[in-house]
């Protein structure tokens, strides 16, 4: 049993499937001889060589392009983009391609292909590195989206994610990457994708959340429950295709629900999921659904940021007039 923080648990599940299966083949912009800017791929081209594990040009286009070619042809690429901000100019390749290939082919053709990005704020970066793009890539059909909350999902959802055989967005809130460890087995498993992990069980509010968010989550909740309120708390894990069932028989049990991310609030993933819960839940609910997010605004630089990310404080805030309402 290892104990290993999340950059370091990516890299323990690259290591065994490039192990395992010889298709696997890692690449992105310093990924080869630097191991990637947050070290995710270290040690991998010095163990599998420079044709499995190597750097690409500094094109993104180009980085999901190749992917997709390698992935038709026999491949399983794993992809890294540096930050998730500066994926637009491979946007293009994602969703008129990689996404689209199963449907265009008739199912001749997939793309067994994981796209490696690390998201979010909370690291004092600059522009166009602490974005939480999980909405533009989950609008997509033809794309999975996955986010990690823990080293032990980390590894579970990345083995799934490069077994799966079509394009799988795979979104890693830094701002955690080393943020704490956990015992992780050392052996091979999967956690399945589209299914949410129920961390803890309540009665009276439903609180939704994924990535960087849910440690947050779980120290806003603490002094809510010293209070007498029982919430339970779910991490979504894949937010497309999104645990539906999951959210809406919580609802059904507690009658109230928030939904809590880092992306900015219009046409977010919590309208989605809110939307969702009034179709099949309506009639259950007792009070108003929440949307505790970040703001309609380009993401501040370092200093300005901690005005952007929900913390500690204002979730809790924000729940307790939902579970009084």
């Amino acid at each position: 049993m290892a104990i290993l923080n999340v950059i370091e648990a990516i890299t323990h599940a690259l290591d065994l499937e490039m192990s395992r299966d010889d298709r696997v083949v890692v690449f992105g912009e310093d990924v080869g001889f630097e191991g990637g800017v947050f070290r995710a791929t270290v040690g991998l081209q010095e163990k599998f060589g420079v044709k499995r594990c190597f750097d690409s040009v500094l094109a993104e286009s180009a980085i999901i392009g190749s992917g997709i070619g390698m992935a038709i042809n026999g491949l399983i690429p794993v992809v890294e983009i540096q930050f998730s901000g500066f994926m637009f100019p491979g946007y293009n390749q994602i969703v008129t391609h990689a996404a689209r290939m199963r449907n265009r082919s008739r199912g001749r053709f997939t793309v067994p292909m994981v796209i490696r990005m690390p998201y979010g704020g909370g690291v004092r970066a600059l522009e166009h590195h602490s974005e939480s793009l999980e909405v533009l890539f989950s609008h997509i059909p033809g794309l999975k989206v996955v986010i990690p909350s823990t080293p032990y999902d980390a590894k579970g959802l990345l083995l799934a994610a490069i077994r799966d055989p079509d394009p799988v967005i795979f979104l890693e809130p830094k701002r955690i990457y080393r943020a704490f460890k956990q015992e992780i087995p050392d052996e091979d498993y999967t956690i399945p994708l589209g299914k949410a992990k129920v961390i803890k069980e309540g009665a009276d509010l439903t609180v939704v959340c994924w990535g960087a968010m849910v440690r947050d989550v779980q120290k806003a909740i603490e002094p809510l429950e010293k209070e007498g309120h029982s919430i339970e708390l779910i991490d979504l894990r894949t937010i497309a295709p999104w645990d539906k069932d999951t959210v809406i028989e919580s609802v059904k049990k507690t009658g109230r629900i928030a939904v809590i991310h880092e992306a900015a609030k219009s046409y977010g993933p919590a309208a989605e999921i809110i939307t969702a819960v009034n179709e099949g839940a309506f009639l259950y609910l007792e009070a108003p659904p929440k949307r505790i997010t970040g703001l309609d605004t380009i993401v501040p630089l370092p200093k300005g940021e901690h005005h952007y990310l929900p913390d500690a404080q204002y979730i809790a805030q924000e729940l307790k007039s939902v579970l009084t309402f």
